[in-house]
């Protein structure tokens, strides 16, 4: 898949300006799934991106990872909106929708049913909308 395709579409779907603004939220959405997949999960849905997609997803790390089960939407959108330059935690929600929607295009349904199933309920709810 052309990376190019990939953020137009997000573009298009989040509503956002440009390929640019399309990139930097992808990045941060990637960044912000990575924080809260298991190890396994993580690694397997990173085999199954593009390149550039699996480094913004593994690239982040964290002293003490303890992920939070319960992890809110709101939450999860705030962290995106903080990663991405933004301050808006609704608007993240909507380009995080959109970047999810391009994810499980890229990837297999067993793939995108192992992600699901590692993620807090509201985002779970969030991922098999898109």
């Amino acid at each position: 898949m052309a990376l190019d395709s990939y953020y137009s579409a997000i573009m298009q779907h989040g509503k956002l300006r440009t390929p640019a603004h399309a990139a930097r939220v992808s990045r941060a959405v990637l960044r912000t799934l990575g924080f809260n997949l298991s190890g396994g999960v993580k690694k397997k849905l990173a085999k199954a991106l593009p390149a550039d997609l699996a480094h913004d997803l593994t690239r982040g790390w964290l002293l003490l990872h303890i992920r939070d089960r319960n992890l809110s939407l709101h939450r999860f959108a705030k962290d995106v909106a903080r990663h991405s330059g933004n301050t808006d935690p609704q608007y993240a929600q909507m380009a995080t929708a959109a970047v999810f929607r391009q994810i499980k295009q890229i990837i297999d349904a067993d793939l995108s049913r192992d992600v699901a199933r590692d993620l807090s309920p509201e985002v779970r709810e969030l991922w098999n909308a898109a």
